[in-house]
């Protein structure tokens, strides 16, 4: 699926995205939906999210999570009140132990409260991009507050992207399930 560069083409791939995503996910039984990733997918790839979700949950959690942030970075700015998109000390340039800190924080919350959260936060992520024109969200800089990029990226990011990021990791952990029951 081609990056979205339109409000359309992103309110269409954002749910497009998250409609596969949920399917996969319903479709799992309660045992996979449940159960601790097996260790072969903590080598897939050298990026830290292959080590850092222990199971489904925080995977949920993460999407979750990351929508959060963009929520909250754009209603302190549309409030007038100026905010990093990452809470302190966090960066751009380094942002991994938020992430961790994201799956520490859940570590009580089920698989279930997960996906009814994430399912709360699409809809509202939809909504905030329902609020803002074409140009509003594609234009570069038209926020001064974006830097040098769009608003639109950043909404692409948590969702498509960060969607199908979320698929690939699902499917390689029923690939690795389905070849140890062979």
């Amino acid at each position: 699926m081609p990056r979205p560069t339109t409000k359309n083409e992103l309110e269409t791939a954002a749910q497009l995205s998250f409609d596969r995503l949920v399917k996969l996910w319903d479709g799992l039984t309660v045992d996979q939906s449940h159960r601790p990733f097996p260790t072969e997918l903590f080598v897939k790839g050298p990026q830290s999210h292959w080590r850092r979700d222990q199971c489904l949950r925080d995977l949920v959690i993460h999407l979750y999570e990351w929508h959060q942030l963009l929520l909250r970075w754009v209603t302190a700015h549309q409030a007038g009140i100026p905010a990093n998109f990452f809470p302190e000390p966090y960066t751009w340039r380094d942002y991994a132990g938020l992430n961790e800190q994201f799956v520490h924080d859940h570590r009580e919350t089920s698989y279930e409260t997960a996906r009814c959260l994430l399912a709360s936060s699409h809809d509202q992520i939809l909504d905030m991009i329902a609020r803002f024109s074409n140009e509003e969200l594609f234009t570069k800089k038209y926020f001064h507050w974006t830097g040098s990029t769009s608003l639109g990226s950043y909404f692409v990011s948590a969702t498509t992207s960060h969607y199908e990021w979320a698929l690939k990791k699902t499917r390689t952990y029923l690939r690795i399930l389905s070849h140890s029951q062979d």
